[in-house]
C-alpha cells in the first residue's frame, strides 16, 4: 500500500488493529457459542462475552504481540498469548477446537466483506456523477470514432450513458462477488468438525453477518477470492476504458473535453502552456496494480490437499493494495467526472472539419434506395469521399455529389442535402437513454 493513493476509511480495514479486533470477536462468539450447547462451561462462556462487551483488550498494542510473535513465530498463537492476559482462567476455553485458518479465513472473509460495501459506495457515487453528466449532454452532437478515425455522429451524453452502463454492471457483479466472499470457516483441523460443534460455526456466521462455508477444508476455498479479485480487475479495466478516452478527448488536436486545471496548477516545469491530463493517466497505471492482483489470486486455488500456506503471503499483498487502490481509483475518477470541462464548440468544429465525410452511409443509403446496386452506390460515394480526405477537408462531399452526374442522376439536390442533416443521427438517443436509465 503507498500512502499516496490510500484513503483513510479503505485503509483502516487493513491496518493490524481491526485485523485483531476480529480475531478476538471470532474467537468470543465461538466460546459464546460454545457455552450455550454444552461443550465449555455456560458461566465462563458468559464471563468471556462481557470482557468483549467491556473492551478489556482497549488499545491493542501491536508492538507487544510482535514481539510474542517472534519467538512463537505463529501470529494466532502470539495474540492469543497477548489476549488471554487481559481475562481470567476461562482463557483456556479460548480457540477450544478450532485451527487458526479458522480466526484467518474468518477474519479475511470479514476484512474484504468490509472493503466492498466501501467500494459498492464508491461506485454508487460514481454512477451519480456519469448520469448527471449523460443527462447534461444527452444531445450534445460530437463525432464518434473507430479505429481513432471520424465515423459518424454520436453524443457527448451517449458516452457517459454507455459508461454509466457497464459501471452499472460493474456494480452488480461486486454485489455479487460481496456475497460470495462472506464466509465463515469454523470447522477445526482439515474441516471435519470432528472437534467443534458446526452450531458455533453458525453462531459465528450471524453475529459477524457472515453465510457458514457449505464446506471448508481447512481453509474457505480460494475460488472465492479469485473470483472476488477477479471483479475488482474487470472494474479496474473500466476504469482504464473511461480514462483513455478522456485523455485521447483532451489531445492538442482534439481537446473536446479536459480534465479540470485548478488555479495554481502547473502542467510542467519546463512549459508554462501546459495542461496535462494527470489523473487520467495515473487512473491507467492504478488500473494496471489492481489488475495485477488478479493472477496470483486465481494461482491461490490450487493448494496441498486439505491446506497449505503458500496463499497466505499472496493475500496479505493483494488484499490491501487492491482493495484501496481501487477505493483511491474510484473516488478520482468520480472528481474527474464531477469536474470535467467539455466544449461542445470544439466538438462541433472537429465534426465539420473533413467536409462532411460523416455523412457518407445515408448517401450510400439514399443511392441504393434510388436503384443502385451497393457496389455501385459504394464506388460512387468511395469516390467523391477519396476526394475531400485528400484535401483534408478543404473540399465539402455534399458539393462533390451534386456536381457528379450518376449521383444527380438519381438523387435530387433536396434529397442529398437531406442526407447530411446532423439530427438524423440523434434520433434514437432517447430510446437508449430509456434502456440505460430506465423510463
Amino acid at each position: 500500500m503507498v500512502p499516496r493513493y490510500a484513503r483513510p476509511e479503505m485503509s483502516a480495514i487493513w491496518t493490524p488493529e481491526n485485523r485483531y479486533r476480529i480475531w478476538w470477536a471470532i474467537e468470543i462468539f465461538a466460546a459464546e457459542a460454545m457455552g450455550e450447547i454444552g461443550m465449555i462451561p455456560a458461566e465462563d462462556a458468559k464471563t468471556l462475552r462481557k470482557a468483549y462487551d467491556d473492551d478489556v483488550l482497549g488499545e491493542i498494542d501491536v508492538a507487544a504481540i510482535h514481539e510474542i510473535e517472534a519467538v512463537t513465530k505463529h501470529d494466532v498463537i502470539a495474540f492469543l498469548t497477548w489476549a488471554g492476559e487481559k481475562v481470567g482462567p476461562e482463557r483456556r476455553w479460548i480457540h477450544q477446537g478450532m485451527t487458526s485458518s479458522d480466526v484467518l479465513d474468518t477474519s479475511l472473509a470479514v476484512q474484504l466483506k468490509q472493503a466492498a460495501d466501501i467500494l459498492i459506495a464508491d461506485l454508487e457515487k460514481l454512477l451519480e456523477a456519469l448520469k448527471r453528466r449523460a443527462m447534461e449532454h444527452k444531445l450534445t452532437p460530437t463525432i464518434g470514432r473507430s479505429h481513432g478515425i471520424h465515423a459518424e455522429p454520436v453524443t457527448f451524453g451517449l458516452k457517459m450513458a454507455q459508461a454509466y452502463a457497464e459501471f452499472d454492471r460493474n456494480l452488480s457483479r461486486l454485489k455479487a462477488a460481496r456475497e460470495e466472499i462472506a464466509t465463515c470457516a469454523i470447522s477445526g483441523a482439515v474441516g471435519t468438525f470432528a472437534n467443534i460443534d458446526p452450531r458455533v460455526e453458525a453462531h459465528v456466521a450471524k453475529e459477524l453477518g457472515l453465510t457458514p462455508e457449505p464446506t471448508s477444508t481447512q481453509v474457505i476455498p480460494r475460488d472465492r477470492h479469485a473470483m472476488f479479485f477477479a471483479v475488482l480487475g474487470v472494474i479496474a479495466s473500466s476504469i482504464e476504458r473511461l480514462a483513455v478516452e478522456i485523455r485521447h478527448l483532451q489531445r492538442t488536436e482534439v481537446l473536446e473535453a479536459e480534465e479540470y486545471f485548478s488555479p495554481g496548477q502547473k502542467g510542467s516545469s519546463a512549459m508554462p502552456h501546459k495542461r496535462n491530463p494527470i489523473l487520467t493517466e495515473n487512473l491507467t497505471g492504478l488500473a494496471r496494480m489492481v489488475r495485477s492482483a488478479v493472477v496470483p489470486a486465481m494461482e491461490n486455488v490450487a493448494l496441498w490437499h486439505e491446506r497449505d500456506i503458500s496463499h497466505s503471503s499472496v493475500e496479505r499483498f493483494i488484499g490491501p493494495d487492491a482493495t484501496i487502490t481501487l477505493d483511491f481509483a474510484l473516488g478520482r475518477l468520480t472528481g474527474v467526472i464531477d469536474k470535467l470541462l467539455v466544449y461542445p464548440e470544439r466538438m462541433r468544429k472537429n465534426m465539420d472539419r473533413m467536409g462532411g465525410l460523416i455523412h457518407s452511409q445515408r448517401v450510400l443509403l439514399a443511392l441504393t434506395q434510388a436503384g443502385l446496386s451497393r457496389e455501385e452506390s459504394y464506388a460512387i460515394v468511395q469516390r467523391n469521399a477519396m476526394k475531400v480526405w485528400e484535401s483534408d477537408g478543404e473540399q465539402q462531399l455534399l458539393d462533390l455529389l451534386k456536381a457528379d452526374p450518376e449521383v444527380t442522376a438519381k438523387i435530387s439536390p433536396e434529397k442529398l442535402e437531406e442526407s447530411f442533416d446532423l439530427d438524423y443521427h440523434l434520433k434514437r438517443i432517447d430510446t437508449i437513454f430509456e434502456r440505460v436509465f430506465g423510463a
